[in-house]
């Protein structure tokens, strides 16, 4: 059975199939030594070169792999940044003939749930409109909120991009003038969270993305580190998006040995710090965390 080129290699872990596209479109591809062109379709016994490095093409859903990241502020979603900011790629595992996809972006100053995966199809579907995964962010605004501005969220403000909306806002309680909410909104559109809240004249000084999808941030997952899905974790998701689901295997070794590595720096880093902390963890770093303290109830989990 023949594929699309480009979602071939997407699934190989080479970037996203718009990524892929545009490489074809450069000439960078070959399939058994022609330069490739966009609509070609191949099979896994064609032989996949780009840059003259050989790709290995896999079946749907082989080893696909996803991890959850706990992005600190500070770090930007790139893999190379031009002014030497750390990214969110710095401190991912390292992998053999295959790379890394982010699932969306977070700005700079924002923190939290960034989910990574070997699959370029699988993040094209998780972050394509129309397959309408929520996500979920804890906010800290500073300034007066009333009803009125909360009905005008949730009903939807006219953007430079079109209309926006949360589908959800729960309050989260806090005093004076900073004050805690839970929302939830549909996309991913660029700040759109802090320019929501902006349209209300007020603005937003923290904020923390907790959950995409039916993911939720672990607590085991620190600030800066990252924890993998297990296999019928990532089949979950893979069906909720159509995606073939991969057969269930043991891990390897290799695999086994890169797990207990991290966990074992977990720990370690948990111990230096003086324990591990008890219920979740909203913001685990050197400084001191921001949390509300009154949480209120949410209806959108």
């Amino acid at each position: 059975m023949d594929e699309k080129l480009q979602k071939v290699l997407a699934r190989a872990g080479q970037g996203s199939r718009r990524e892929m596209e545009t490489r074809i479109r450069e000439g960078r591809v070959l399939v058994n030594g022609e330069v490739a062109t966009l609509g070609d379709r191949v099979s896994l016994t064609d032989t996949i070169s780009i840059d003259g490095y050989v790709i290995e093409a896999t079946e749907a859903g082989e080893n696909r792999r996803i991890i959850i990241y706990n992005k600190p502020e500070g770090e930007v979603c790139t893999r190379k940044d031009p002014e030497g900011r750390p990214t969110v790629f710095d401190k991912l595992p390292k992998l053999r003939g295959e790379r890394w996809i982010a699932v969306g972006r977070l700005d700079i100053n924002t923190s939290g749930l960034l989910l990574f995966t070997t699959d370029g199809e699988l993040a094209n579907r998780l972050m394509h409109p129309s397959t309408e995964i929520d996500r979920e962010y804890l906010v800290r605004v500073m300034g007066e909120v009333t009803e009125e501005n909360i009905a005008a969220l949730k009903k939807g403000v006219i953007m430079d991009d079109g209309i926006a909306k949360f589908t959800d806002i729960v309050d989260g309680g806090g005093e004076g003038i900073n004050r805690w909410f839970y929302v939830c909104l549909m996309e991913g559109r660029n700040r759109e969270v802090r320019r929501l809240w902006e349209s209300q004249g007020v603005k937003v000084n923290r904020l923390k993305r907790v959950r995409f999808g039916p993911i939720f941030l672990p607590s085991k997952a620190k600030v800066g580190r990252w924890v993998e899905m297990e296999d019928a974790e990532v089949n979950s998701l893979c069906a909720m998006v159509d995606l073939k689901v991969s057969e269930l295997k043991p891990k390897t070794q290799q695999q086994k040995l890169e797990l207990k590595r991290h966990k074992n720096k977990a720990t370690a880093g948990g111990a230096r710090r003086g324990g591990a902390n008890k219920g979740f963890d909203w913001q685990s770093s050197d400084k001191q965390e921001f949390k509300p303290k009154k949480p209120g109830k949410r209806s959108f989990r």
